[in-house]
């Protein structure tokens, strides 16, 4: 059955994000999020802590004073009412902070490995992102290896569902996690093989916007690899992605609604 694909839009509410154009704070990161919304959001994604590879963490309550104002300008302007919010954090004061603003999901790069994060999930009735990282920002592009990575992700999926349940976490997403601990040929083995987790009832997102593996493949500054984050993105959902995380929603919505246009067509 065809089902459209959402797009989940990134503000960075920090300093180092790696990609400078997604960072906002303030008015001008509730202007962004609007012209988000009217480029096709279905999601927003709100984060202040960078993960890009050898990234440090930053203590919950600089990561707090980050998103405070922000947070607050979602709540008093009712943007929830117009689009979804999630918070790309695995710290239970800041989230909590979110939830009760308005927010309805947790995008967790830990995947629940949080007690602490599973209860406030399910207390909230939120939706999680559990995305699959090998080590830490800090050291996961250091050699990761694999036995394989499909069928170890897979269970790795399959092992955090079961504590998600065990909490009463009801609504996942699953994220691969192009980048974080893989090489290029671990990124394009998942993407390849993303149908291998239909198994789970869940939908999967998709994350390689302007990401490095594109520079693997064709050198290329942050700046100039929207196409090959396309590209990434396309086969994606081809491949089962229901959802995509991007810095460029107006270009993806184009993209993403001529492809579902072509191949429902040809369902039809």
């Amino acid at each position: 059955m065809f089902k459209k694909t959402k797009i989940m839009g990134v503000i960075n509410a920090n300093e180092d994000s790696f990609f400078t154009d997604s960072r906002f704070n303030g008015i001008r990161a509730v202007e962004k999020i609007h012209n988000m919304i009217d480029d096709g959001a279905d999601i927003i994604d709100i984060g202040a802590v960078s993960s890009r590879p050898g990234s440090k963490m930053v203590s919950k309550e600089e990561e707090f004073l980050r998103l405070k104002e922000l947070i607050s300008l979602i709540q008093t302007h009712k943007l929830y009412n117009l689009v979804d919010f999630s918070l790309d954090s695995y710290t239970p004061l800041v989230l909590k902070h979110a939830l009760d603003a308005g927010f309805t999901i947790i995008n967790d790069i830990t995947a629940l490995q949080n007690d602490e994060v599973c209860t406030l999930a399910a207390s909230y009735n939120a939706t999680v992102v559990l995305m699959h990282m090998q080590n830490s920002p800090l050291t996961m592009q250091i050699k990761p290896e694999y036995t394989n990575v499909t069928n170890d992700i897979e269970l790795f999926f399959k092992e955090r569902i079961k504590k998600a349940k065990k909490f009463g976490v009801k609504d996942l997403i699953l994220d691969v996690g192009i980048g974080f601990g893989k090489t290029l040929e671990h990124n394009i083995t998942l993407i390849n093989n993303l149908k291998q987790f239909s198994i789970f009832p869940y939908e999967i997102l998709i994350a390689a916007s302007r990401k490095s593996m594109i520079n693997d493949i064709v050198p290329t500054q942050v700046k100039d690899r929207l196409p090959g984050t396309l590209s990434i993105h396309l086969e994606a959902i081809r491949n089962g992605a229901s959802i995509v995380r991007t810095h460029d929603v107006k270009e993806h919505f184009q993209a993403i609604r001529v492809y579902e246009a072509l191949i429902s067509a040809s369902i039809n």
